[in-house]
């Protein structure tokens, strides 16, 4: 074999190997948006209350944060590929026993350990990506295109959702997790290369029990203010109880030889803004999702197929600025990117709020051009925002790279949501995460 042709067959290898880990990536966000559109229908099925719904809306994603953090500390300490596959095992079971869940409970608790397994493939999926992609520049290629799979996998939730629970039932949506998982299981050994364990690194189990009870106690706790008021023990005593394990847990990481995350790491101004730029684009594409999903179909009387055909033009814009990020990284920098990225999804998000949410408003110049705005400036404020948050990060610390990521990512459609929800109206806090999203856009554009 010539070498320009084993050169060919190395750098097919490595797409493959992108496609199957991208794949994955978008399935963990498929699973957490896929039961957004069909929500109503399945608290009419289950005869469940607004608080259930919120709850059932945030069970993934609670477990999903208050994990991650560890699950990027056994991908470093017991390399991507063992986490990996551990991770799958666990999502694909929780994945199949959710669909036979007779109530509340059995759903929540599927919900729950799908969540589980989602903290340990994410940031596992990101080591054997670091292995796949060594080299500097071909890394920050690939994690400019990472960077949108995340939006792309919540639209396509939404997407898909709708269709599969109105011509069968919302239970078939968990088919999808289901079979790629099991796919990804049969093609790993493949095409994914194996990842060099740390063993040399403590697990921080300290650590890393206050850091998943401090987080989940906390953000369950801003979840149900929805529900509940402020002042109420069921939102106070978890809010306060996680505070003060989350206190615990930086004084403990201040102590420890091998801190779960090193006070260090978020101590870099450009990492700290692109963790704040992927938590609030996460939390305006989330909360477009759920509020448009119960607005058409509660409000307007739309059916679910219809709910979701209105989010074809959000796709679209989506995977349009997701191939032009890439290259739009590549000329102008991952700051300038983002910065403007975040710029445009702002604007999205001010129009959805002034005209979106009317009964009256017509879809094509009430709610297009901010599912379309939104979209585009998501996704290309991923794609820079990831960039800067992996820079610099050493092989050995990709796992934690991918536990931090994906912690704001989880914290944006969970923690900021809940909080924004009690702004009043669905208005405000659609307008409120525009302006937010303006203020870190300024800040990023003025940091060195």
């Amino acid at each position: 074999m010539t070498a320009t042709r084993a050169d060919r067959v190395v750098g097919l290898r490595y797409r493959h190997a992108f496609v199957l880990l991208g794949v994955v990536q978008i399935t963990l966000i498929f699973t957490l948006a896929a039961i957004a559109v069909p929500l109503p229908r399945i608290g009419r099925e289950l005869d469940l209350e607004r608080a259930d719904l919120i709850l059932l809306s945030a069970a993934y994603g609670l477990t999903f944060a208050g994990l991650v953090l560890f699950g990027g500390r056994l991908a470093d300490r017991y390399g991507g590929r063992p986490t990996l596959t551990a991770g799958l095992v666990l999502f694909a079971a929780a994945s199949a026993a959710a669909p036979l869940a007779p109530g509340i409970g059995a759903l929540l608790a599927a919900r729950f350990a799908q969540g589980a397994g989602a903290a340990l493939v994410a940031p596992a999926a990101m080591a054997v990506l670091r292995a796949v992609f060594p080299a500097p520049p071909e890394y920050r290629r690939a994690m400019a295109a990472w960077g949108g799979l995340s939006v792309l996998g919540a639209t396509a939730g939404n997407l898909l959702s709708g269709v599969i629970s109105a011509l069968l039932s919302w239970r078939w949506t968990f088919a999808v997790p289901i079979v790629v998982a099991i796919a990804a299981l049969a093609l790993m050994r493949g095409l994914l290369p194996d990842t060099a364990p740390d063993p040399g690194r403590s697990l921080d189990l300290p650590g890393a029990l206050l850091a998943t009870a401090g987080i989940t106690l906390a953000s369950y706790g801003l979840v149900v203010t929805d529900a509940r008021p402020w002042s109420s023990a069921g939102v106070l005593v978890p809010l306060l109880g996680g505070t003060a394990l989350l206190a615990a847990f930086r004084y403990a990481e201040r102590r420890a030889r091998d801190p779960l995350l090193p006070p260090r790491f978020l101590l870099d101004r450009r990492r700290a803004l692109a963790l704040m730029a992927i938590a609030l684009s996460a939390c305006g594409t989330a909360m477009t999702s759920v509020l448009l999903s119960l607005h058409l179909q509660e409000v307007r009387d739309w059916s679910q197929v219809r709910t979701s055909a209105a989010f074809v033009p959000f796709a679209v814009a989506l995977i349009a600025s997701g191939r032009a990020a890439g290259p739009l990284i590549g000329r102008y920098g991952p700051r300038a990117v983002t910065a403007a990225g975040m710029g445009t999804a702002a604007a999205g998000l001010a129009l959805l709020a002034v005209t979106g949410l009317h009964a009256q408003t017509g879809y094509a110049y009430g709610l297009l051009p901010g599912l379309v705005l939104l979209p585009a400036g998501a996704a290309a404020s991923f794609a820079g925002a990831s960039v800067l948050a992996t820079e610099g990060v050493p092989p050995g610390r990709t796992g934690l790279a991918g536990g931090v990521l994906n912690t704001a990512m989880e914290c944006g459609p969970t923690v900021l949501l809940a909080v924004l929800l009690t702004l009043g109206s669905d208005a405000a806090a659609l307008a409120a995460t525009g302006a937010a999203l303006v203020v870190v856009a300024f800040l990023n554009h003025r940091t060195p």
